[in-house]
This record gives structure tokens, C-alpha cells and sequence, in this order.
């Protein structure tokens, strides 16, 4: 359940971000008072959008079963590991203005005084982020199927405690957590995450005889670090490691890495500056 804990808390921290910027823009307005109730109301209007997007697809898994339920689930771990690739390259490109961003068009929303403005703003990157969470769940929940819905819910639960706590030490400026280490870290971690959801993808694919196997297995690796077991486990989930991989799955990794490689050298310098939601 870590990667469940670690998706809910890393896009829960970047939503209070964008939700922060923007409060403390209006908070310094004389108009504060009628902008803040459209924000509010737009995040409101995000979470819903969200919670629609997840109730489609729980409804859509449903109905699905069988072979159409295997390509469904394939599909909903190539879109989350290629969301996570596209997430990545568009923080190293627009991160260091997100600030900047919000609230130029905060103040052109503001300007033809319209609230409708203010709260599509706040709705649109709430709900960009509530359901990049729920494809990204979505995308690792079939590996906890055993946990059940309890041992889900409560390490998303604690994933949103964690996020919380994150940035209220990202807000206070401790020189040891600062919104620079958190990009950093959190970048790293996710394409760890991606590569793993991607070789879930490559695995889904080779049981419905889309992809050969070429060589099965390429080694094996168990006797020292199974997959199944508790530290195996978890790397295979966080990273994507297989103890008995077969072929194609090892080029489809090495591939993976390469294209990681050529997308982010393409993009801006992995370099973000500290984001606050203050002044």
C-alpha cells in the first residue's frame, strides 16, 4: 500500500498548493470576501468533478469482466504511467511560474469581475489533480485487491494526513523541507512508480498474447528477493522489479528508462524553484 499512500499524498500536496496560491492572492484584495467564496465554491466543483471521473470508472470496471475487463485494466495502467511521464514534464517546464500563472489569470478573471472565472479556475486544477489521483489508484489497485477496500481507503486516508502535514512544513520555510527537495524527491519517486506501472501494463499485455515473451524467464532471482515476498514486494510495487522476468518485459523496462531519458532532456532544466502560497 505505500504506492497508494505515497500517489494520495503527492498530488494532494500539489492541489493545496494551487488552492493556497490563489488564497493568498484574494486574501490581500479588497474584494477578498466575494473572491474567496468563488474559490472555495470552485473547489468544491473540482472534488465533485473528480469524484464523478472515479465513480465512472468503478462503474465502467463493473461492467466490464472477462478479456474486456483485462484490456480495460491494461489500458487504465498505460494511461496512469504516461500520465505520470506527461505530469513530470510539464512541472519541469512550468513549475517555476505556477505562481505567476494563477494569479495573472486570477487578476484578468477579477478584472472582468467575474466570480463564475475565479471558481472554473480553482475547479480546473483541483479536478486536474483529484483525477490524476484516481487513475493513478485505479492504475495500482489490482495489485491490493486482497487488501479490500478498507486497507485502501485507510492508506489513502493517510496519504491525505501526511499531505497535509507536508505543507504546512513547506509553508513555514523550514531550510530542511523546502518546496525545491519535495519536487525533487517526489519526482524521482514517481517515475519509479510510472516504470512500475508500465511493467504491469507489459505483464497485462503478455497475458492477453499481445506481447510474446520471447525468453521466460530471462533468470530468476527469487531464492534471494522474491517479488511475493515483504521487501520484494514492495520494490516490485514502487519500482517494478520482477524476480522472474521474462524478456520482453526486460526491454520494455530498458525502454522505458531510455525514452524517461530523452523525454526530460528534451524538456527545461530539472530545476524548480520554491513555490509559496504566502507572500
Amino acid at each position: 500500500m505505500g504506492e497508494v499512500v505515497f500517489i494520495t499524498w503527492r498530488e494532494s500536496v500539489e492541489a493545496l498548493l494551487v488552492v493556497g496560491i490563489l488564497r493568498a492572492w484574494l486574501s490581500e484584495r479588497p474584494d477578498r470576501v466575494w473572491g474567496l467564496r468563488w474559490l472555495w465554491g470552485g473547489v468544491a466543483l473540482g472534488l465533485a468533478a473528480a469524484l464523478g471521473l472515479a465513480l465512472l470508472m468503478l462503474g465502467a470496471a463493473s461492467v466490464l469482466d472477462g478479456e474486456a475487463g483485462e484490456w480495460f485494466q491494461a489500458a487504465m495502467v498505460l494511461s496512469a504511467a504516461a500520465l505520470i511521464l506527461q505530469m513530470v514534464w510539464w512541472m519541469r517546464r512550468h513549475g517555476r511560474a505556477l505562481r505567476q500563472d494563477l494569479e495573472h489569470q486570477a487578476a484578468g478573471q477579477l478584472a472582468r469581475a467575474s466570480g463564475w472565472g475565479i471558481a472554473l479556475l480553482a475547479a480546473l486544477a483541483i479536478a486536474r489533480e483529484g483525477s490524476e489521483t484516481v487513475i493513478f489508484l485505479y492504475g495500482v489497485a489490482g495489485r491490493h485487491a486482497g487488501a479490500g477496500q478498507l486497507g485502501f481507503a485507510a492508506s489513502a486516508l493517510l496519504g491525505l494526513g501526511l499531505a497535509l502535514a507536508s505543507f504546512w512544513l513547506l509553508q513555514s520555510g523550514r531550510r530542511w523541507l523546502s518546496w525545491r527537495s519535495f519536487f525533487r524527491i517526489s519526482e524521482a519517486l514517481l517515475l519509479l512508480l510510472a516504470a512500475s506501472l508500465w511493467v504491469n501494463a507489459v505483464d497485462r499485455l503478455i497475458s492477453l498474447d499481445v506481447l510474446p515473451t520471447l525468453v521466460d524467464p530471462l533468470w530468476n532471482s527469487a531464492d534471494w528477493l522474491d517479488d511475493s515476498g515483504a521487501v520484494g514486494g514492495l520494490l516490485a510495487a514502487l519500482t517494478g522489479y520482477r524476480a522472474q522476468p521474462a524478456l520482453i518485459t526486460v526491454l520494455a523496462y530498458a525502454g522505458f528508462w531510455l525514452g524517461v531519458a530523452g523525454l526530460l532532456r528534451a524538456g527545461a532544466p530539472a530545476r524548480v524553484a520554491p513555490l509559496r502560497a504566502d507572500r
